[in-house]
């Protein structure tokens, strides 16, 4: 089993004539994902390695016999909203938003439309979703080759704001022969479509995940959630964290930005120190360390 990917998972990417859209269709196609169409407006009848392009997603739709499962969104900032409600209102459940820099409230417009009819936002900013050897879905890994290297089949789920430490603890967990089930790279700016605590479910359903790892930083309130949704259900998943930017708790650094949108510390809660004490007290392992993880994980699975 996995979450949200299969082997027969189809989509579409959205955008995909531009530089970077190119570039990830390759590197999916490359890795045996199944993308089936792609949507540029007056760009029909093109092709992107060997990928049918098409006006509308509507047309793509069609085209494959009236239903596809995800879409990858790399239209620009100012157009993802549309793109986002484009996609659903044609029955596409997954999305994954690639595009950084949407205005917050088209984010909260487009969570909300997802909410409402059932579908699911990756993202935005985020590198999106892999199964090791099965699919992947987003420009998570890099190319396949990499990829393939990095993502090793297994049992432990991993969940992100950064997508590069997606890939680095991904990396680590299969170095140590526990491999990942299902990574996602759920995004870094302040509103995001799937947190810790929603998709936690998911990863509780799956019967190939034993353990789940998460990468977070100062800033936000999903560590808050997780801890409260962990309390709350007691999932037979142990779950290991590692905090980064703990040097951001110092004073001086009140409300200065590093890296992510998200990373903004506004308050005690934000800090880093604040969210290692809510994890502690649900019963989640916070290391100091990446390499401490898959000793850790091992540990926990074991107990």
């Amino acid at each position: 089993m996995s979450v949200f990917l299969d082997k027969d998972t189809t989509f579409i990417v959205q955008g995909i004539t531009g530089r970077e859209a190119i570039n990830l269709t390759k590197e999916c196609l490359d890795y045996g994902s199944r993308v089936v169409g792609g949507v540029t407006p007056g760009r029909k009848g093109r092709k992107v390695h060997g990928v049918p392009v098409f006006d509308t997603v509507a047309q793509a739709v069609e085209n494959h016999g009236g239903e596809i499962d995800g879409s990858i969104v790399t239209v620009p900032p100012g157009f993802t909203k549309d793109a986002v409600i484009e996609a659903i209102d044609n029955g596409i459940k997954l999305l994954v938003v690639v595009t950084e820099r949407i205005p917050r409230g088209d984010v909260a417009e487009m969570v909300e439309f997802a909410e409402m009819n059932d579908a699911r936002i990756i993202g935005p900013n985020c590198l999106g979703l892999i199964v090791p050897e099965v699919c992947k879905m987003g420009g998570i890994g890099g190319p396949a080759k990499d990829a393939a290297k990095s993502y090793k089949p297994g049992v432990v789920g991993v969940m992100s704001r950064s997508g590069g430490m997606t890939t680095e603890i991904s990396s680590s967990l299969s170095a140590a022969g526990l491999g990942v089930s299902t990574a996602i790279s759920i995004g870094g700016d302040p509103i995001i479509g799937s947190s810790y605590a929603e998709l936690m479910p998911y990863f509780e359903a799956d019967e190939q995940t034993k353990a789940i790892v998460i990468y977070s930083e100062p800033g936000g309130r999903m560590e808050a959630q997780l801890a409260d949704w962990q309390k709350e259900h007691d999932s037979r998943l142990p779950i290991v964290a590692f905090m980064a930017g703990k040097f951001m708790d110092d004073e001086s650094m009140k409300g200065m930005n590093f890296g992510h949108a998200g990373t903004i510390v506004e308050g005690k809660e934000d800090s880093a120190a604040e969210k290692i004490k809510r994890l502690e007290a649900a019963g989640i392992r916070v290391v100091e360390r990446i390499d401490e993880i898959p000793d850790v994980v091992k540990e926990r699975i074991s107990a």
